[in-house]
Order: C-alpha cells, then sequence, then structure tokens
C-alpha cells in the first residue's frame, strides 16, 4: 500500500465487546435477534477485517465500514458478526486472528462449518492471508482492494472467492487482486473478481450495499 486514506469517524451504537489480552484482539461482536446462549441452535459467523484508517483502540471504528455499519442503518444478518480492531501503526497478524476466532467459538454458539471472511484494503489483505493460512475453516471469503501471497493459490482453490476491486485505485493497485484470482484459476479454482471500472479505492460501499453480494457471501450452499 503506497498511502494510508484518512477515514472519516462515525459514532455507532454501543456492542459487546472483549478487552485485549496478549494473544487476541479486542472485538465488537453482534449476535442476531433469535440467538440463545441456552440454546442448542448454532448459527453462522461473519467475520469483518477492517481497513488501516480504522486502526486504534475505539472500538466506535468499526462501524465506519462494512457490516456493522450497515446494522446501524437497520440491516439485519442471519449470523453472529464478529469485528477484531487491529491496534495503531500494525498490520493484521493471521494467528492473533486465529486466536480471537477460536476465542469466539469457545464463547458463542457458532457453526464452524459456516464461517464467512471479507475485509477491506488492509482487511482485504488480511482476508487473503488468514484464507492461506487456514484454508480448511472458511466457507466463503470475500477480499475487498486487497492482494495477497500468490504461493497460497492451491490452499485457496477449494473455497468459493469473489473479490473486488476499483479500476482506478491507486492506493492499492488493482492487478493485486487480478494477480490473486488468477493464480487461483491456474490452480484449477474458480474465483470471481468484480473491478469497478470508475472506483478509486473505496470499493467496498458499493459492495457491501449490495444484497446480491451478501445472498452470496452468506450462502449455505456448497
Amino acid at each position: 500500500m503506497n498511502r494510508i486514506l484518512l477515514y472519516s469517524l462515525l459514532s455507532i451504537s454501543c456492542y459487546v465487546c472483549n478487552a485485549q489480552n496478549s494473544n487476541t484482539y479486542p472485538y465488537t461482536i453482534e449476535t442476531p435477534t433469535h440467538y440463545n446462549s441456552d440454546g442448542i441452535d448454532k448459527h453462522p459467523l461473519l467475520i469483518f477485517l477492517h481497513g488501516a484508517g480504522e486502526r486504534g483502540e475505539d472500538l466506535n471504528m468499526l462501524g465506519v465500514h462494512g457490516p456493522l455499519k450497515l446494522m446501524k442503518q437497520g440491516k439485519k444478518f442471519d449470523a453472529i458478526v464478529l469485528a477484531p480492531l487491529c491496534p495503531s501503526d500494525v498490520w493484521w497478524e493471521t494467528d492473533l486472528l486465529q486466536n480471537t476466532l477460536e476465542e469466539v467459538l469457545r464463547k458463542y454458539r457458532v457453526d464452524k462449518s459456516q464461517i464467512f471472511l471479507t475485509g477491506l484494503s488492509m482487511g482485504g489483505y488480511g482476508t487473503w492471508l488468514w484464507a492461506g493460512k487456514h484454508p480448511n475453516q472458511f466457507k466463503r471469503i470475500a477480499p475487498i482492494c486487497g492482494g495477497g501471497n500468490t504461493a497460497d493459490a492451491e490452499k485457496l482453490v477449494h473455497i468459493p472467492t469473489w473479490a473486488f476491486h476499483g479500476g482506478k485505485d491507486d492506493v492499492v493497485l488493482p492487478e493485486e487482486s487480478q494477480k490473486m484470482v488468477d493464480a487461483i484459476k491456474a490452480a484449477g479454482g474458480n474465483p470471481k473478481l468484480t473491478i469497478y471500472p470508475n472506483a478509486d479505492h473505496d470499493s467496498w460501499t458499493e459492495t457491501y450495499d449490495n444484497n446480491d453480494f451478501w445472498e452470496w457471501l452468506l450462502s449455505k450452499d456448497n
């Protein structure tokens, strides 16, 4: 990434959150209205990784973009929604992400066969890298304006993947998504890539505002 965008602040309502320890990220979590911690039903898990502009200690920043922003506007997800918070001046670390996920799996009634991952910009990178490190735990992934390690392509072949990028993005070049998609296709996979011709770095707003995207990402079909 050749520069860092500054995002405007947007306050969100108070969510359930956990304080950071040395092995996990602090995070915000939302459960669906029918969630019962004492019940037997398990629920899908939607994980959102924010971008560089939301790093720090303020959990309210997790509502600037993505599913928590949409939930504040009234959208409902038939899933538990998890949004970790990355500290300032560092990037997502897959080991800490995995530790955070494992803590959530211990505390909440999650269907482990229905874990969905998306992220934007720095979170797009995190999505590619985390899926490459733990390719058997995600049902679907949707990295937005990020990039990854093409050496992971063979491990990602079986994961339904839909990547997004702005054609005029000069922060993370669209070639970063293209390289990953091409590498997975060459390895035998069938990922999708949507490039918005007139979009710059913000290719997430149009993506997350699209109901068809959420229907795809949260689909329980194989």
